[in-house]
């Protein structure tokens, strides 16, 4: 029987997935990966206004011109995103690997109970 992505699986499979080694594995990395990357994302994001409020006068700091360091630090959330995103990009093609080698696993357990 061929794996079919558009499907869920039926209850009975998706308990027995939830409780496969494999599959907490696969949502231990997830964690790994999200948990500290949202922490670090909203540590950065905060310390923008933290700093114009409680550090005006480093926040004013002209770089370039008129364009002093706090304006430096709001663009460079946007790369800071992009390149969060870029990361867990890079992740998603190993949780995809993992999802598909548990999805092959149930397929196979489920063709050897059929025979």
């Amino acid at each position: 029987m061929a794996v079919n992505q558009d499907s869920p699986a039926p209850p009975g499979d998706w308990d027995r997935v939830a409780a496969s080694e494999e599959f907490q594995k696969l949502q231990a990395a997830r964690r790994r990966f999200i948990i500290p990357a949202t922490i670090a994302f909203i540590v950065y994001y905060f310390a923008l206004p933290v700093l114009v409020g409680y550090a005006p006068d480093l926040m004013k700091t002209p770089v370039i011109g008129v364009v002093n360091l706090a304006y430096l630090f709001a663009l460079s959330q946007f790369f800071a995103a992009w390149l969060i995103a870029f990361l867990y990009l890079r992740e998603a093609d190993r949780f995809d690997a993992m999802g598909k080698h548990i999805l092959a696993q149930l397929e196979a357990r489920k063709g050897g109970e059929q025979s």
